[in-house]
């Protein structure tokens, strides 16, 4: 569906401005579960964000789309599952027509300066995100915060993402500093856990 086609309500922004911490949780959500929740509440509070955005992909380019849900329904879904003042759920980058995480990052860099954006992913993005396009920028255009995910912590902690930024790794116990850092600067956050994945809920139907 073309991007002319959403809503307003589904690809606008939320509020922001010049200050805040604000997290970045990128993924097609297909469908949203509690898995995604519990990694929002759990990055609000070890990294002492403001907010966490949910950036609801129109598509990954790595995944197949054949079992894509509309982004409206996802969109929706996001927003029925979470609720509350510090988590914002937008599908914005359809309405820009981004394929790419690092288009969107630089569109919200460039648009909203100011703000202390992190970047939140799983493990198992870590452990393949050489695979991503622009990825060593993305590293090097925001704090990167990667959260434990089941059978993942290994690969991602020897991927190739890892090892070429290293240095920029910081203490676990130095989270809450992770928004105000200089990139690149990441963490690795160990926690509580969810074996929940979207691929199993859709399996079930």
């Amino acid at each position: 569906m073309s991007a002319a086609f959403f809503s307003r309500d589904i690809v606008s922004l939320p509020p922001s401005s010049p200050g805040m911490r604000i997290g970045l949780f990128g993924g097609s959500f297909n469908p949203p579960h509690e898995g995604h929740r519990l990694v929002s509440r759990e990055c609000l509070k070890r990294l002492d964000l403001d907010a966490v955005w949910w950036l609801v992909t129109p598509g990954n380019p790595l995944k197949d789309h054949s079992d894509l849900a509309p982004l409206d329904a996802r969109v929706r879904a996001a927003r029925a599952l979470v609720a509350g003042p510090r988590c914002h759920i937008t599908g914005f980058e359809a309405a820009h027509g981004f394929t790419y995480t690092f288009e969107t990052l630089s569109h919200l860099q460039k648009t909203l300066p100011g703000r202390r954006f992190v970047w939140i992913m799983g493990a198992d993005s870590l452990a393949g995100f050489h695979h991503w396009e622009r990825w060593d920028e993305i590293f090097s255009m925001m704090p990167v915060a990667v959260y434990v995910r089941p059978g993942s912590t290994r690969k991602a902690a020897v991927s190739r993402a890892a090892s070429r930024f290293r240095h920029g790794r910081i203490d676990e116990s130095d989270a809450r500093l992770l928004a105000t850092l200089d990139p690149p600067a990441w963490v690795f956050l160990h926690g509580l856990m969810s074996t929940l994945s979207s691929s199993q809920l859709r399996s079930r139907k």
